[in-house]
Formats: structure tokens, C-alpha cells, sequence
């Protein structure tokens, strides 16, 4: 089965079919960095994420462009409130989400455009639209996208044109989203803007980019004039993304993106988390509360990016149960006994079933409640077939170990696991002097006091494991 994606554009899955074969350009509408980033954002980031690895796993050329939107109406309004230059108020909030990211696993894209970098680019990008007279300069210094100039306009979100507001405009970034009408492609500098150093030179006097060219000229001008996956939230459907699609092609002449994905929003108790209705949590506020990050993925990624996914406590805490399954599945089959002379064992079979059964799975649409399912299935059959055996050959187990890390190098569980679980030499040293101390105990028949020592482990995340070959201990949380 080849890769089929869902595309808004056309409302069905279709064959993906990149138009270079062999390399696929993918563009990522990444966070406004005015504020923290919340899990209901890295719900989309992670769904980014997974197409980035999953495109890299099927061996493609994989070029991947996020812009961090550095300058909009939100984004002054908070330096602003803040007494500090644009620059000044986004570069800790791109560190952060930067960091955030690194910490949950997601591989960086290739470039994380500025639109405050591309300034002059997009200056000659309106040029060219008015040019065409597919814009129009206002009175006041701004400049306008004539949307009836451009016969396509409403095909993404599927608008009725006949109802479209000809001559009317919008000049903020957010506004209704069924109320179509002539958008800013470059605003007039406000006093505001002059403050925090949102503003620039142009033909048509100060003034700054509107929020929907920064994203077409980024792109374009990083992946060429025709991109193979645009990726963004539901939200950005329209007018963002109808927006950019207009401009683009009125511009080019070519089709701008063949194929979009949209992630649906994260729900909080039934309620779409956003800054707006005050519900949202951020990455920090849950690893503060003891989350760790595998968990928070595994949970983010646990369903299909069209569908519902509710966040909740309990959710997590289930994640983590899971993420602690797979660890632990990885260290029996690294401790499993080998014996090459034993008789040969189904688990070639069952790696193989779990590898068709994932790609199936990320081939359609990339569908990663199922690919969970293909590596779950192969733990507990494999776990059955360690049962019943002593020892297996180790060809047999390197099959399994195989093909679990390749699954793995598309869900990020384990990497990410294994990264957040590092203990550094001075925690190590003091794990290894608690457990002496508890022997002791024990061997002195002081189990009371044995049982506070492993108390105080547990709660530094440390759990200890008593079996026949003696004690080891390993990082939960």
C-alpha cells in the first residue's frame, strides 16, 4: 500500500504523489510566538512531527519548513503592553517553544523562517500582485488583495462566492470566519507599530506585512512557488490558508499546494482548548506536575489527528502506563536468555505482521491510532511467546528489537523515554549507596526500614524491582 492522505482541498484521501519523486516539500504553519505554546498547539506540532519522520522512515528527501510568526496584530499588542521592541518580546518565547519541542521528541525542520527576516521579499511580492492588479492600494497606506479578481477564491474552505463583500475590507488578522472580504496585504504603520519596531519602508509608505502573505512568501521562497504538503490547524482553513492560496497562485500562476492537512483541535472537557477560553495548559505546567514528556506524546498522538482527542489527567496517566510497557518490553527482550541451539521461534513472523500492520496503518492517512495498535499487538504476542520459552536465538530476538525501534523512529515513544530518563552520574551514585543501605536493612531483618528507603526512591521516580537475579532499579517518572 503506498502513503494516501486526506486533502482538505479535495475532501477525500488521495494517493500522495510528490511532484518531485523522491522529495517531498512540506511547510508547517508553526506558533505565533507572543506567548507559552499549550499542548492543544503541540497536539498539531506533533502531528507534524509524525508526517516528518513517517515521510523520512518511506525514505523520502524530506525538505521541512515552520515558520514562527514573529510579527502580527497579537504580537504587538503584547510588546507593546510590555514596553519592548518586537524582537525583544518574541526571541525568549522562540527559545522556548524551540526547547519545548526538542523536549517532546519533534525533529527540527530544516528552517524556522521570520517574517521579519523576509521583509523585503514580501514588499516585491505585493508589488507583483499589484502589478497584476490583483491588489489594490487604499487611501490610508495599506495595501489590498482584490479577492474577486481572483475566480478560485473559497474553493479550500468551500465558500459560496456569490456572497462574497466586493470593495469591503479587513485589515486585522482575525475576523469572522464566513465574512470574505478584501484582506491587508500590507498595513500603514500605526504608532504602535512605529514603538516596538514593527514597522518598515515600502512603495507605499511604513508599514508591516499582513499575517496571510508572511506564510506565502516564507514558504516560497524556502520550497519554491509549489509545495507538496501544507500542514496547519483546522482554524487556519479559512480565511488563513484560503488566503494565502489566493495570493499565491494570483501571483505564481501555478498551483500553490497539492495537498492539505488539517489537525483537529484538542478539547478540554468538551471545550476546544485556547488562550481565548482560558482553559488551555502549557508543556511546563504538566512536566512541573510530574508528567513526563513520553507520556504527554503518547497521549498527543494516541488519535488520528481528524479526530476528537479530549485531554484529561487520567488520559496522561494511562500514556504513561503505555510508554512504561514499551520501555520495559525493550529491556526484557535486551535480557532475554540466547541460545542459538534452541529451536527456532515464531518471532520473525510477529515482527514482520507488526511492520505491515504499522505501515498500513501510517499509509493510511497517516493513521497513528493504529499504528499504536500494530506495536501494543506485537508486544503482547511476543510477551506470550517469551513465556513459554527459557531462551530464544538471538537472530529471533534482533528481528523483534529491530522492528520495534523502527516503529519507534516514527512515534519518538522510546527516544523520547530514554531522553528524559538520563541520570547523571551523582543521581546514580546516590540510587546505588540507597540500595546498599536498603540490603543492609534487609539482611538484618529491618524491613520497615528497608521499606522507607524504597519509599524515598519511588518518590525521587526511582522504582525498584526484587527478582531472582537480584535487585535492579530503573527511572519511571
Amino acid at each position: 500500500m503506498s502513503l494516501k492522505v486526506y486533502n482538505t482541498a479535495t475532501r477525500s484521501v488521495d494517493k500522495f504523489e510528490p511532484l518531485e519523486q523522491g522529495r517531498v516539500r512540506v511547510y508547517a504553519c508553526g506558533p505565533t510566538i507572543y506567548g507559552h505554546a499549550h499542548i492543544g498547539n503541540f497536539r498539531s506540532f506533533l502531528f507534524f512531527d509524525l508526517v516528518h519522520r513517517y515521510l523520512d522512515w518511506c525514505d523520502y528527501e524530506v525538505c521541512f519548513v515552520m515558520n514562527l510568526t514573529d510579527v502580527d496584530d497579537k504580537v504587538i499588542e503584547a510588546a507593546s503592553r510590555e514596553g519592548v521592541s518586537l524582537e525583544e518580546h518574541t526571541r525568549p518565547f522562540g527559545e522556548v517553544f524551540l526547547a519545548d519541542s526538542t523536549v517532546l521528541g519533534i525533529r527540527p525542520a530544516d528552517v524556522y523562517p521570520r517574517a521579519t527576516k523576509y521583509i523585503d521579499r514580501m514588499v516585491d511580492f505585493v508589488k507583483r500582485l499589484v502589478a497584476s492588479e490583483n491588489a489594490y492600494s487604499a487611501d490610508d497606506g495599506a495595501v489590498y488583495f482584490a479577492i474577486d479578481s481572483f475566480s478560485a477564491y473559497g474553493k479550500l474552505k468551500g465558500i459560496d462566492t456569490s456572497t462574497l463583500k466586493v470593495g469591503a475590507r479587513v485589515d486585522h488578522d482575525e475576523y469572522d470566519k464566513e465574512d470574505a472580504r478584501d484582506f491587508a496585504l500590507w498595513k500603514a504603520a500605526t504608532e504602535e507599530d512605529e514603538t516596538v519596531g514593527a514597522a518598515w519602508d515600502s512603495p507605499w509608505g511604513r508599514g508591516r506585512p499582513g499575517w496571510h502573505l508572511e506564510c506565502s512568501v516564507m514558504s516560497m521562497t524556502e520550497l519554491g512557488d509549489t509545495l507538496d504538503m501544507h500542514l496547519g490547524g483546522e482554524d487556519l482553513i479559512f480565511p488563513h490558508h484560503e488566503n494565502e492560496i489566493a495570493q499565491s497562485e494570483a501571483a505564481t500562476g501555478r498551483p500553490f499546494v497539492r495537498n492539505w492537512l488539517h489537525v483537529k483541535h484538542l478539547f478540554v472537557e468538551g471545550q476546544k482548548m485556547s488562550k481565548s477560553l482560558g482553559n488551555f495548559v502549557t508543556l511546563r505546567e504538566l512536566l512541573d506536575e510530574g508528567y513526563d514528556p513520553a507520556s504527554i506524546r503518547h497521549l498527543l498522538i494516541s488519535s488520528h489527528y481528524r479526530g476528537e482527542l479530549n485531554f484529561t489527567r487520567q488520559g496522561l496517566q494511562a500514556s504513561s502506563s503505555a510508554v512504561q510497557r514499551l520501555l520495559d518490553f525493550e529491556h526484557r527482550l535486551e535480557e532475554v536468555p540466547i541460545n542459538d541451539l534452541t529451536k527456532e521461534s515464531q518471532l520473525p513472523d510477529l515482527a514482520r505482521s507488526a511492520l505491515d500492520s504499522f505501515k498500513m496503518a501510517m499509509d493510511n492517512d497517516f493513521n497513528s491510532a493504529d499504528a499504536l495498535a500494530a506495536i501494543f499487538i506485537l508486544v503482547s504476542e511476543v510477551n506470550a511467546e517469551l513465556d513459554l520459552r527459557p531462551a530464544i536465538i538471538g537472530a529471533d530476538r534482533d528481528q523483534v528489537l529491530n522492528a520495534l525501534r523502527s516503529m519507534d523512529g516514527v512515534l519518538g515513544l522510546l527516544e523520547v523515554a530514554h531522553a528524559s530518563r538520563v541520570v547523571d552520574d551523582e543521581v546514580t551514585a546516590w540510587v546505588e549507596r540507597k540500595l546498599e543501605e536498603r540490603a543492609k536493612a534487609r539482611a538484618n531483618g529491618e524491613y520497615a526500614a528497608a521499606d522507607v528507603i524504597r519509599k524515598e526512591l519511588e518518590e525521587r521516580g526511582i522504582l525498584v524491582e526484587d527478582g531472582p537475579t537480584g535487585t535492579r532499579w530503573k527511572v519511571v517518572g
